[in-house]
């Protein structure tokens, strides 16, 4: 893996909001937009973004069924991500 890639890995995670989001999609396998939200206590709009950024950095997955969009932890997961996301 090359520095950049984990330097954004370490970034994505670099934040509790998204570690919260990243421990309950874990826990929960999978999870809608809506309901992320509604467990970190944070608006639609601010999830939105915090799960944009862990899906761009190959942290989770994304998939839209109907109006919703459903989260997952990615399949592909950096090394460093994986390393962390185990002990949480």
């Amino acid at each position: 893996m090359k520095e950049k890639e984990i330097e954004r890995c370490l970034k994505a995670l670099a934040n509790i909001r998204r570690l919260s989001i990243v421990r309950y999609v874990k826990k929960e396998n999978e999870s809608n937009v809506s309901d992320i939200a509604n467990e970190i206590k944070l608006s639609f709009a601010a999830t939105s973004r915090h799960l944009n950024l862990l899906a761009s950095a190959d942290i989770l997955d994304r998939e839209q069924r109907g109006l919703e969009m459903f989260y997952y932890i990615s399949q592909s997961l950096p090394e460093p991500a994986r390393r962390i996301i185990s002990i949480l």
